[in-house]
C-alpha cells in the first residue's frame, strides 16, 4: 500500500506509480507484497520486510551481477533477457519510493521501459 494511504497524505497519481511498482514486483518474484518476506535478524527473531523492501535490500546488499537472478522467480527459470529484466526492475524500485515526489512519472517510466528494448 503506497504511504500516501497509510499517513493520510493527499492521494495523487503517485499513488498508481506506486502500484503499478509492487505489480512489476510481484510478477517477477513471485511474491506476495501483503504477506512480505520472511526475514531473521542476527537474535533469531522472525520478522517480516515489506516486498519493496526486501528487493531494495537484495539489490543493495547482492553482488553487482547477482541481484537480478536472487530477485527471479524460479518458476521462470533461465528463460529472460538479464538486461531487460534488469531494467524492470529498476523501473519497480524507482516507482515504489517512499517519497512520491520521487517517484517518477508514467511517461518517463514509458521512456524508461522503451529505452530497454531498443
Amino acid at each position: 500500500m503506497a504511504p500516501e494511504w497509510v499517513y493520510n497524505l493527499p492521494i495523487t497519481s503517485k499513488v498508481d506509480i506506486y502500484s503499478y511498482g509492487i505489480v512489476i514486483l510481484e510478477m517477477v518474484t513471485g511474491r506476495n507484497p501483503t504477506n512480505g518476506i520472511p526475514a531473521v535478524e542476527t537474535s533469531g527473531e522472525i520478522w517480516h520486510q515489506k516486498l519493496e523492501a526486501w528487493v531494495k535490500g537484495k539489490k543493495n546488499g547482492a553482488a553487482a551481477t547477482s541481484w537480478v537472478e536472487e530477485l527471479i522467480d524460479p518458476a521462470m527459470g533461465y528463460d529472460y533477457d538479464r538486461n531487460k529484466m534488469e531494467n524492470l526492475l529498476e523501473v519497480a524500485i524507482k516507482c515504489t519510493e517512499a517519497e512520491r515526489h520521487a517517484r517518477p512519472s508514467m511517461s518517463k517510466i514509458v521512456q524508461l521501459l522503451q529505452s530497454a528494448t531498443q
